[in-house]
């Protein structure tokens, strides 16, 4: 996934009401935008850390530039995170259509936003004429509170929980379910619930790996450019 445009790098002041953040642009002028990321980005919001960020196309936005990359310091030195959230079904998109994913291979179509469960939709929708069809989640992943080890979730998240109770449910039926968690961290080499920030998401997974809902961790190439999926990391349960 290449970013539209050149990156703007600028210093963080302060991130502020969960979406925006004040940053001190190169000029030394200081501007508020956009934070395309809910959770508590333990970690990610240091103030005085360079970050980078994106400028839309669209003149009507109130806030042109958005929070795309953060320069983290996870115990072995500097390096590129990602912490938009809307990223990793772009990325996984694209490695989909390069069969870039060795465990998602072989499917004829590709859709996404498919309606499913209760009231859900489901990122991505897998279907070949020869096998069961493939109900595919995507989790972003962008904390590390240990050199290494990749964790999800940064904050207690009840539709998280929800979608693997319905992934569940699709597995119960003999469809193929499968959650797939994108880590926006380079130097990521396993990848593990933080059971301690929710517990009841520990509890949903645990449930979804007994009723055969598959799951997968694959971590990220950042750079300033682009942002395109690198390979599996073990997932330890």
């Amino acid at each position: 996934m290449r970013f539209t445009g050149t990156l703007v790098p600028a210093t963080l002041i302060r991130r502020y009401k969960r979406f925006l953040a004040d940053v001190e642009l190169a000029d030394g002028s200081v501007t508020t935008v956009h934070v395309a990321n809910p959770g508590a980005m333990i970690g990610l919001q240091a103030p005085g850390a360079r970050v980078w960020l994106s400028r839309s196309l669209n003149k009507a936005r109130k806030l042109p530039l958005s929070w795309e990359l953060v320069e983290a310091d996870f115990g072995a030195g500097l390096e590129l995170a990602g912490l938009n959230t809307a990223h990793p079904n772009a990325i996984v998109a694209e490695a989909l259509a390069a069969e870039a994913i060795p465990e998602l291979k072989g499917y004829a179509t590709i859709r996404r936003e498919v309606k499913y469960g209760k009231a859900s939709r489901v990122d991505f929708l897998l279907e070949a004429p020869d096998r069961p069809s493939c109900y595919l989640e995507i989790k972003n992943v962008h904390l590390m509170r240990q050199p290494g080890i990749a964790e999800f979730p940064d904050s207690v998240t009840a539709r998280g929980a929800r979608h693997l109770d319905e992934l569940a449910a699709m597995a119960a039926l003999g469809f193929r379910a499968v959650m797939l968690f994108v880590i926006q961290i380079g130097s990521a080499s396993s990848f593990a619930l933080a059971r301690d920030i929710d517990p009841a998401y520990g509890a949903a997974f645990d449930r979804a790996c007994v009723a055969g809902v598959e799951a997968f961790a694959y971590k990220c190439v950042l750079g300033v450019n682009e942002i395109a999926l690198g390979g599996a990391v073990p997932i330890a349960k």
